[in-house]
């Protein structure tokens, strides 16, 4: 049975550890900060996911040699602004045998890589080549699997059997994993249906209904489906659960940051405000600088992610940008 390190003790990192070490598995759970290690020690708990007791058998650290060493499987749960410098740190430490699976959701900023691509380079950087990279995304709120309620998820790498092997760790969990080979397809879609929600959030803090909500998401995914294809990403993947699911869970969830990002945002709320108010991070607000290059990168015509970058970056008004979609040129669908 492999050793299991988690690099990330946020609500996503703790929640894995958590189910992973219900599940029989031995669990290491990292986080770069002391502090935090000190607060999860002491009471076994995430300050955000209260109602969870952490297992007496998952070792905390901060300490990287610790949590990495011998470990056959490496999770990596930050924000996706931290994976190139969580890799950085900890990248001496991993085991070259060991299958590395990002669990975070975006796209570098800078460089425009996808997380797992961020990964392979600063891995390659450091000469610290592993057996195989890959992604955990889909419908999953920390807040849920928290609770052990019923989650669906894909495990995505071009190596099937690295992508069965991450599988096979939630077999018997509460959460029932998929295996998919389209890395890139899976990708694209956890990081853009944060932008998307976002669009879904301002469509509800301007008072708008559940009939605008679900043209956004539906005129968004096509949107993410486009983009994905002109990248080579198999269309079958924008249909399932990495794709439509998580975008719906996402857009609608009273559980979501970009929901409720985008709530407030439509209801006046200034978008640095916003995010303090909210509390966590916003991945949707981090992802759009890349979102909106790569339509640009690939020719792509994307009203949704082009008016929330018009409100997030330039001050657009939410209720003119929406009624600037409105009148778009009339089209077939």
């Amino acid at each position: 049975m492999s050793t299991i390190a988690v690099l990330g003790a946020g609500t996503w990192g703790s929640a894995l550890a958590h189910c992973l070490a219900q599940n029989g598995h031995p669990v290491r759970l990292w986080s770069r900060f002391e502090s935090e290690i000190e607060e999860l020690k002491r009471n076994r708990t995430n300050r955000n996911l209260p109602e969870m007791v952490l297992p007496d058998g998952i070792l905390l650290t901060a300490d990287p040699a610790e949590a990495l060493s011998g470990a056959g499987i490496v999770l990596v749960v930050v924000p996706s602004v931290f994976v190139r410098d969580t890799i950085r740190f900890t990248g001496a430490f991993i085991e070259p045998d060991a299958i590395v699976a990002c669990c975070a959701k975006g796209i570098e900023a800078d460089t425009r890589m996808l997380l797992t691509e961020v990964i392979q380079d600063e891995l390659e950087r450091q000469q610290r080549p592993v057996r195989a990279i890959a992604a955990l995304s889909g419908p999953t709120h920390a807040e849920e699997v928290a609770k052990d309620l019923p989650t669906l998820i894909v495990a995505a790498c071009e190596d099937e059997n690295a992508a069965k092997e991450i599988q096979g760790l939630f077999d018997g969990s509460c959460i029932r994993p998929y295996t998919n080979t389209d890395l890139r397809g899976v990708e694209i879609c956890g990081a853009l249906k944060n932008v998307e929600a976002l669009a879904v959030g301002i469509a509800r803090g301007l008072g708008y209904g559940d009939n605008t909500a679900a043209a956004l998401i539906t005129r968004g995914m096509e949107e993410i489906r486009r983009l994905g294809l002109a990248m080579g990403c198999q269309e079958r993947t924008f249909f399932g659960l990495a794709g439509i699911g998580d975008l719906i869970v996402t857009a609608t969830s009273r559980h979501s940051r970009n929901n409720r990002c985008g709530m407030l945002i439509g209801a006046g709320k200034p978008v640095k405000e916003a995010v303090k108010e909210v509390g966590m991070v916003v991945e949707g607000i981090n992802t759009l600088p890349a979102a909106a290059a790569l339509c640009k990168t690939y020719g792509m015509e994307m009203p949704i992610i082009d008016a929330v970058r018009a409100v997030v970056q330039d001050g657009a008004r939410p209720d003119e940008i929406v009624r600037d979609l409105m009148n778009r040129r009339l089209k077939q669908e």
